[in-house]
């Protein structure tokens, strides 16, 4: 990842979609780019991969659970990670 930023969410009432978008939408305002790829502890995720929007969402196991490691990429190095 080129550039990430760490984001805790441990609210029970919200699912994983709701939690990536508030921490997509929060790293915008502060970055003021968009992230494509994060990364969730497997516990949190009902598959190993997936998308929101335009964010690729991979699991691995060194993610504390409640935490999301968000960012960029670049696009040609997007397949390769992990």
């Amino acid at each position: 990842m080129n550039y990430g930023m760490l984001w805790f969410d441990n609210d029970p009432k919200t699912d994983l979609l709701q939690k990536v978008n508030r921490a997509a939408a929060y790293y915008r305002r502060k970055y003021g780019q968009s992230p494509n790829l994060c990364f969730v502890n497997p516990e949190m995720a009902t598959k190993k991969k997936g998308n929101v929007g335009e964010v690729e969402i991979k699991t691995s196991p060194t993610i504390l659970p409640h935490h999301i490691w968000i960012g960029r990429i670049a696009s040609e190095n997007l397949t390769k990670c992990f």
